[in-house]
């Protein structure tokens, strides 16, 4: 994973990209403190577990894509071997 870091809040988190359209994202901090968004999404009341992403995230992200510093050639296999159930 590699390292990116909000260019609005500097909230850190781990990012891997599997293709274009498709990014893995860990938060290295609780997410509903760490990120101004998710903090104010919180205090009305909204459950940040079902929320997607914060858009500015997303943009330094998208950011980091473009530069070459989060590569999109990432491998993985589909489907993921084993079962469900």
């Amino acid at each position: 994973m590699y390292d990116v870091t909000c260019r609005t809040c500097s909230n850190r988190v781990l990012v891997e990209k599997f293709s274009p359209v498709h990014t893995s994202v860990q938060w290295t901090d609780d997410s509903r403190t760490a990120c101004p968004e998710f903090a104010r999404l919180t205090a009305e009341g909204t459950d940040v577990n079902h929320v997607p992403s914060c858009l500015k995230l997303r943009d330094s992200i998208d950011e980091q894509v473009r530069l070459g510093n989060v590569p999109t050639d990432t491998y993985r296999v589909e489907p993921t071997p084993g079962r469900i159930g």
